[in-house]
C-alpha cells in the first residue's frame, strides 16, 4: 500500500471515528465513575485479593501488631490496600485485628483495625497472615 493510501485510510478512519463519537449525545454514553470516587465508597476485596478500604489519614504502622513495636511509618492518604490481617493487641477498635500493608514511605506495616473503615474485622474475605 502507497503512502498516499496510507494516509488517506487513516484520514478516513478519523473523521469516521470523531463522527462517531460526535452522533452519540453525551447524555446518552453513560460516564464511568471516577477511580477516587469508586474508591471513597469502596471496602472490599478487589481482583487483586487486597482489601482496598478507607482510613483515617496519618494511620500509622507498626513493625510488629502492636502500638509498643517501631513505627515504621503511616498512611497520609484517606485511601489504601491491604494484603492480609492476623491478630495483635487489642486497640481501642474493640479487637485485636491488625492490617498488613505497604505505608506511603513505602515500608510495610501493621495498621489497627480501628483506622480502617472496615464495617467489620478481620474484612470477610481477606487472607490471614
Amino acid at each position: 500500500m502507497s503512502a498516499r493510501s496510507r494516509f488517506v485510510l487513516a484520514l478516513a478512519a478519523t473523521a469516521l471515528t470523531a463522527g462517531l463519537t460526535a452522533a452519540v449525545p453525551a447524555s446518552a454514553a453513560p460516564a464511568a465513575p471516577a477511580p477516587h470516587a469508586r474508591a471513597a465508597a469502596d471496602c472490599s476485596i478487589w481482583a487483586d485479593g487486597r482489601l482496598h478500604c478507607g482510613n483515617a489519614a496519618g494511620a500509622k504502622g507498626y513493625a510488629d501488631r502492636s502500638y509498643n513495636s517501631a513505627v515504621r511509618g503511616q498512611l497520609n492518604s484517606t485511601f489504601s490496600w491491604f494484603q492480609c490481617w492476623g491478630h495483635g493487641d487489642r486497640h481501642a477498635g474493640g479487637n485485636d485485628i491488625w492490617y498488613w500493608t505497604q505505608l506511603d514511605n513505602g515500608q510495610w506495616g501493621n495498621v489497627p483495625a480501628v483506622s480502617v473503615k472496615t464495617p467489620v474485622d478481620p474484612a470477610p474475605g481477606l487472607r490471614e497472615c
